[in-house]
């Protein structure tokens, strides 16, 4: 599944506060989508927060994620495996759209299709753009992360292989089947919804066992 990075992640505004052209941006990728946006459930009462849009090829906005908790960073994490400090606790809800294969808007190329898989690969990248081995040389995390990019994709295309196990979530209510696996930097999961989206999700220091995932109903108010 081949799409780009529409925009960076913004922290949440102030309420009252003049938005900066960026933070608008980001805002304006979310509304673009012709696909519901989720989050976690009203259960989880912690602060909320935009992070990226991503693009297909022809430039339709195919996902996004959606952070709760801790804003997580690469510097933080690496800080706090060297000191011995507590990591922060996250989860990021990734939304796809459910897409067959296609031809592109100016039918140039073809447009690969989504699917569970995309939704499991996004959130297992997703958890690695965060991570960073304390005992590793800032030289090499490049290379790491690439052979980790490289597993994530595999164990993605595999969601019944060993590395998997299921997980029931409710979604909008409705108890949900997910695809789940543990690693020592964090979790991954993913499944389908009936709005015809797929679900990816990944955190670090909050249980995946006790989320719920809703609809967003007003994506703006989280810019």
């Amino acid at each position: 599944m081949e799409t780009t990075s529409r925009v960076d992640g913004q922290a949440p505004v102030a309420e009252g506060a003049q938005q900066a052209p960026s933070a608008r941006r980001t805002v304006d990728g979310y509304l673009e989508a012709p696909f519901p946006w989720y989050g976690l459930d009203e259960a989880f009462t912690g602060p909320r927060w935009l992070m990226q849009v991503g693009t297909a090829a022809d430039g339709a906005v195919e996902h996004g994620s959606i952070g709760h908790g801790d804003e997580p960073s690469v510097r933080n994490e690496h800080l706090a495996a060297s000191v011995g400090e507590p990591r922060e606790k996250f989860a990021v809800v990734v939304t796809v759209a459910a897409s067959p294969s296609r031809r592109s808007a100016d039918g140039t190329g073809l447009l690969e299709a989504t699917s569970v898989s995309s939704a499991a690969w996004l959130a297992g990248v997703g958890l690695l753009s965060f991570t960073w081995p304390g005992q590793m040389d800032h030289s090499l995390r490049d290379d790491w992360l690439e052979q980790q990019t490289e597993t994530a994709w595999e164990l993605a295309d595999e969601l019944t292989g060993p590395e998997w196990s299921t997980l029931s979530l409710p979604v909008d209510g409705v108890a949900t089947p997910f695809h789940y696996r543990e690693s020592e930097f964090g979790w991954v999961l993913a499944g389908s919804t009936e709005e015809g989206v797929h679900l990816g999700a990944y955190g670090r220091g909050m249980s995946a066992y006790g989320l719920g995932f809703a609809v967003i109903k007003d994506v703006a108010a989280y810019a």
